[in-house]
């Protein structure tokens, strides 16, 4: 007994010792908005150097030859200016977070999201807390980026009043948000987005070939069992553990507390949560007339990323916390007049400098990345290269998986990469006679399961305010040791559980049509 005890002390040791590692070199990384303001300059003097160079790759979807675009030629210097201010006005994640935050900042300062959390502490078994957070993480994924405003800081802050570490708390929301993206029971928009993309690839080998937009539900929705299990342990038997020393030194000041919900706090609570209730009561009977004004002008559908609905889930966050937000500070007397939650929303904003900053330089990367083409390139010969190896079929899955997952790295946006490389996969595979449903759940493994470890990821940075609000010295090389456990072993597990899913033959989702064998 003794000599196990002391083998599972030397691993628990050795996982730690790595991890420490992984943390301090991280750390050592240069602050996360002069490390995007460098990487900048290396992809400047990137695209010099093989802009020089001819490359044999086509681009899939032009069929033109590949080209690394010089970013310091005179005119792309000069469009980098012109376009400097616009760059970062349109970077997607910084109107999300803004305007998200300016109404969950009025929920939380009138005591709204606290009092909500200790009553919820109060009904929940301890050690139920870790599963649920993470199934809310990866059911957030219906309302695209709302998780990463939402969940992932409530993540901390419900561990922190259950007096467990809040950093435990975000990371495993990250990993339900995140490293869980293609794991979900409820279909959202990216799933006929991608649905999209494979079916135009699907038709380059058979143009009689249809796929239906939820042609991976089946086996999303299952994965999510995976997802939970899967980051329910690591966090409460890995992640926690690790972290007892790490000191929590950050504002607690504004942080909820075990403690009893007095009468009028309760009664606020409740008014609030009515006010919120009716709301979405109202949302919920105006989309479902068909002609609704909130639905896909040509498709009707509510799921759709041209849904007028869709488009409005980051305003539709910011009146479902903002209103109720207010109805709570009123009744509970945290608020007296109109100043103090004007007051709330500035503070919401005062948090948020930190990040616009590092938002500005991360915007001028992704940009100059995009322009360079060095991404689609990357993208393409590791596509290639693939290809050329003429591996059996599973085997072939699995390397998808782990070529996106390598990508997944440096090119962020799933659709952007799945447009790149699809016209390769797809057909390649279903030459083997694998379906082209069974290419893209392929790809949704690889794509989900590094997110949470690349700095690269426009959202990384903004999780590491989050963390900081905790603990004060967490850097890139803290949230990338934290998340490297949930990321190698989705990688594997679930790369496994597609292999054993598609061998069992369950259905990948809601049937498509082939006019070939699908394996």
């Amino acid at each position: 007994m003794s000599d196990n005890n002391t083998v599972t002390e030397s691993k628990d040791g050795l996982l730690n010792r790595i991890l420490n590692k992984v943390e301090v070199v991280g750390n050592k990384l240069p602050d996360p908005a002069v490390m995007f303001a460098g990487l900048l300059v290396i992809i400047w003097v990137l695209s010099l150097i093989f802009s020089q160079f001819s490359f044999n790759e086509q681009h899939p979807l032009t069929g033109e030859q590949l080209q690394v675009n010089n970013l310091l030629a005179p005119d792309a210097i000069a469009e980098f200016l012109a376009t400097m201010v616009t760059t970062f006005m349109h970077f997607a994640p910084l109107g999300v977070v803004l305007v998200a935050m300016l109404g969950v900042g009025v929920a939380e300062r009138s005591g709204f999201i606290n009092v909500g959390i200790k009553l919820m502490l109060n009904v929940t078994p301890k050690m139920l807390l870790t599963p649920m957070l993470i199934l809310v993480a990866i059911v957030s994924h219906t309302a695209v980026d709302a998780g990463y405003v939402l969940v992932i800081p409530l993540g901390g802050i419900i561990f922190y009043a259950a007096g467990r570490h809040p950093l435990a708390g975000i990371a495993a929301a990250f990993a339900g948000v995140s490293g869980g993206f293609s794991a979900n029971f409820v279909p959202s928009a990216i799933d006929p987005l991608l649905q999209g993309f494979t079916q135009t690839a699907a038709q380059m080998y058979d143009p009689a070939v249809q796929l239906n937009p939820l042609n991976n539900w089946g086996f999303t929705a299952a994965s999510c069992l995976l997802v939970v299990a899967v980051g329910w342990w690591l966090t409460d038997k890995v992640i926690e553990p690790r972290l007892k020393n790490t000191e929590i030194d950050g504002d607690a000041s504004d942080m909820p507390e075990i403690e009893e919900v007095n009468s009028r706090d309760r009664k606020a609570f409740y008014s609030a949560l009515a006010v919120m209730l009716a709301g979405v009561a109202v949302l919920v009977a105006v989309t479902i007339p068909e002609g609704s004004a909130l639905r896909d002008p040509d498709t009707a559908e509510l799921a759709s990323f041209n849904a007028p609905l869709m488009q409005s889930i980051v305003p539709l966050i910011f009146l479902m916390f903002w209103v109720p937000g207010i109805v709570h500070g009123y009744v509970a007397g945290t608020f007296k007049e109109s100043r103090d939650v004007i007051m709330a929303m500035s503070k919401a904003m005062e948090g948020m400098a930190y990040y616009m900053v590092m938002a500005f330089f991360c915007a001028l990367f992704i940009k100059a990345f995009g322009d360079s083409n060095l991404g689609t390139l990357l993208s393409i010969k590791g596509a290639n290269f693939l290809q050329a190896l003429a591996m059996p079929g599973s085997v072939t899955l699995v390397g998808i998986i782990f070529l996106v997952g390598f990508i997944n790295m440096f090119v962020g946006s799933a659709s952007a990469k799945w447009a790149l490389i699809a016209p390769i996969f797809v057909p390649m595979l279903m030459q083997l006679g694998l379906s082209p449903d069974l290419t893209q759940a392929a790809y949704r493994v690889g794509d989900s399961a590094t997110n949470i470890i690349t700095p690269l990821l426009p959202y990384f940075p903004l999780v590491v305010v989050y963390c900081q609000r905790y603990v004060k010295g967490t850097g890139i090389g803290t949230l990338v040791s934290l998340m490297l456990p949930y990321s190698i072993v989705l990688l594997i597990l679930w790369s496994a559980f597609l292999l054993l899913y598609w061998t069992i033959g369950l259905p990948l989702g809601l049937q498509s049509s082939y006019s070939y064998p699908a394996g």
